[in-house]
C-alpha cells in the first residue's frame, strides 16, 4: 500500500535503506503515486517549460525514479532527456517509459559536468530521499546560465539542513532564484511543495 510505504521513506537513515525501499517499491511506484494525486514532477515540468530553454536542450532528470519527471517533462514537448538515480529498481522501469536518452547509475557513476542545460529534481531532495549535499551536486552539474529546478516538500522546508543549502547558493551569488511557487504536493495525502527554478551564476 502507498500509505505503508510513504510511512516507512520518512523514517529511513542509510543510502542502503533508501536503496532497498525505492527497488522494492518500484512495480507499484506509479501506481501509488498517481493513485494519491502526486503532481509535483508536472508542476516542475511546467515550470520549466515557462522558462526560455529550448525544447531540444539537453535535461538530466536527477533522481528520476520510475520515469514519472521524465515523461512529465516529454508531455512538455522536452526531446533530450537522461535520467539518473540510485535505484536500479526504479531504473528498470524508468527504461520501459522510453523518454530517457540514458540512464545513469548514481550508486556506480557520476553524471558529467557542464553537459546539462538543467538539472530537474522533482520531489527528490528531502527527507526519505536525497540528502541535503544532492542540491550542491545538482547545481555544480551546471555551467552559468544553467537551470535547476526542484521541489521542497513539506517535511524537507522544516528541516534546516536542506532550506540552508538553497539560502547559501542565494547568498554567496553560486544560483538566484527565478521562480518560486508554493502547491499540492501529494494532493491525496494533503501535501504541499515549493517548486523553484535557479538559474547558475
Amino acid at each position: 500500500m502507498t500509505d505503508d510505504y510513504l510511512d516507512k521513506v520518512y523514517r529511513l537513515r542509510t543510502d542502503a535503506e533508501r536503496r532497498a525501499l525505492y527497488d522494492d517499491w518500484a512495480g507499484q511506484y506509479d501506481g501509488d503515486l498517481t493513485a494519491q494525486g502526486y503532481v509535483t514532477p508536472a508542476r516542475c515540468a511546467a515550470v520549466v517549460a515557462g522558462s526560455a530553454l529550448p525544447k531540444d536542450a539537453p535535461i538530466l532528470d536527477m533522481g528520476c525514479g520510475t520515469g514519472l519527471s521524465g515523461r512529465a517533462l516529454a508531455a512538455e514537448g522536452f526531446t533530450r532527456i537522461d535520467g539518473a538515480d540510485v535505484s536500479t529498481g526504479m531504473m528498470a522501469e524508468a527504461r520501459k517509459s522510453g523518454v530517457y536518452a540514458r540512464l545513469i547509475d548514481l550508486s556506480g557513476a557520476t553524471a558529467p559536468a557542464n553537459h546539462y542545460a538543467a538539472v530537474v529534481a522533482a520531489g527528490v531532495i528531502g527527507t526519505g530521499a536525497a540528502p541535503p549535499d544532492v542540491f550542491d551536486q545538482c547545481l555544480d552539474l551546471l555551467s552559468p546560465g544553467g537551470l535547476f529546478c526542484f521541489s521542497f516538500n513539506d517535511h524537507a522546508r522544516a528541516v534546516p539542513a536542506y532550506t540552508d543549502r538553497l539560502d547559501a547558493a542565494v547568498t554567496t551569488g553560486k544560483a538566484r532564484i527565478l521562480a518560486q511557487e508554493m502547491g499540492d504536493h501529494i494532493i491525496g495525502l494533503g501535501s504541499r511543495a515549493m517548486v523553484y527554478l535557479l538559474e547558475r551564476q
